[in-house]
């Protein structure tokens, strides 16, 4: 009885969190075969997917029987797509953080009003950024400057040991503080942190959105290229850390970051420690199902149904990368919480199936709250724990071991021509 009342509470309390913000917009359904252009060229494919008009069909269902086999032959050709030439203008560079705010509630502008003006009165430090321009380009030149919080860990505590990075990729629409905190927890345990702000969010997001809406989106090709470019990103950001000495590094991804992660990790054996805070084996499940995402199912619907989408961005999901990811040594955390209607628990228990089935070297925990409500009182702290202390563990556990087990640079990609 007393479980049932708690559940009810629970999920009224995550509904609350997840129907608050009134700026979610119903965008149209787009194809986005534009945002694959480069790959669709390198590959040879166009005229294989378009025929010898060299043109994406305008017609739903043609277009989805085309964006499916364009898909299959990403997750074929995985390595090509996700590979990427090292860039050449990294730099950290000094200004006062800003929040970035993706909801218009009056407590947020209020606290984004107090920042901006500390910032000008000069009560609010400066920040350190890693800066580059991303590999993967958008079209949109702010989201193709990759922006990256540094926290490098006291020289003191680093001393005697390996030096060793995590990599930190917080949750779909989060403010440029999110997961902040975390990585000063880190730095007390002699790891550096770059706070990894993902494509569309905070600083890269273009002007004209108010939520980092074409990382995720009814426009298919387009949160395909989003996926592309985050991972792309954070292999970078290793390869940044290489130069600056760094030899063992962990990801941390939070929801939508989660998915971003594993798929870095999957393609990049330098990535030994990885956590994933909430997780699902397909990307097209959560977005279909979440309460967050109600608002691009509305767009799809009428043209597709659940499995559908699940198969359109399975070249983005977790499932069709598990043989690659565990492919290389990995100590793995996952968390997941009872009262998820984001990530629904039965997603989560696919992953779990399938690390076991997989041998996987990893670790479980549960929260006894839903996907919002994890940023609340007292279930905040509870995972504050479990990542704080799954990162220190493997990190230390990493310390007696060999550095990377190879060191996976960027390589000139391969000109391929479709099969």
């Amino acid at each position: 009885m007393l479980g049932k009342l708690y559940a009810n509470w629970m999920y009224r309390w995550e509904t609350a969190l997840t129907t608050r913000d009134e700026n979610r917009i119903v965008r149209p359904l787009e194809w986005g075969f534009d945002c694959l252009d480069d790959y669709i060229d390198r590959r040879g494919l166009r005229g294989w997917l378009f025929g010898p008009s060299g043109a994406p069909p305008s017609e739903d269902e043609a277009a989805r029987q085309t964006m499916l086999r364009l898909g299959e032959d990403i997750a074929a050709h995985s390595n090509l797509f996700f590979d990427y030439r090292q860039p050449s203008d990294f730099r950290l560079e000094e200004r006062h953080p800003q929040l970035f705010p993706t909801n218009v509630r009056p407590e947020t502008l209020k606290q984004d009003a107090l920042l901006r003006q500390q910032a000008a009165e000069g009560k609010l430090p400066k920040a350190r950024f890693l800066r580059f321009t991303s590999p993967v380009r958008t079209g949109h030149p702010e989201n193709d400057q990759v922006n990256a919080r540094w926290y490098p860990a006291p020289a003191d505590k680093q001393a005697g040991k390996p030096k060793q990075a995590i990599i930190v990729m917080p949750q779909w629409n989060a403010d440029a503080f999110s997961h902040n905190a975390l990585c000063e927890i880190f730095n007390r345990f002699g790891v550096s942190a770059l706070r990894l702000s993902k494509p569309y969010h905070d600083i890269r997001r273009p002007a004209e959105l108010e939520r980092s809406d074409y990382a995720v989106s009814a426009n298919i090709g387009r949160t395909i290229a989003a996926c592309r470019q985050a991972v792309v990103d954070i292999r970078c950001c290793m390869d940044w850390l290489e130069t600056q000495g760094y030899s063992q590094f962990g990801v941390l991804g939070t929801s939508l970051g989660s998915c971003y992660a594993f798929i870095a990790s999957a393609h990049d054996a330098r990535l030994r420690v990885n956590a994933f805070n909430h997780a699902s084996m397909n990307f097209g499940d959560v977005v279909w199902t979440g309460q967050s995402t109600r608002h691009i199912r509305e767009a799809l619907e009428p043209v597709m149904k659940q499995q559908g989408l699940a198969d359109l961005w399975r070249c983005i999901s977790p499932v069709s990368y598990m043989e690659k990811f565990a492919a290389n040594p990995k100590r793995v955390l996952v968390i997941h919480a009872t009262y998820d209607l984001t990530f629904r628990r039965e997603f989560s228990m696919e992953v779990l199936k399938s690390f076991r089935d997989y041998g996987l070297d990893f670790v479980s925990k549960v929260l006894p709250c839903g996907h919002y409500t994890t940023g609340e009182t007292p279930y905040k702290f509870m995972d504050g724990w479990y990542l704080g202390s799954f990162v220190y563990s493997a990190f230390k556990q990493l310390a007696h071991e060999p550095a990377s087990p190879v060191s996976v640079k960027a390589s000139e990609p391969a000109e391929l021509v479709a099969d």
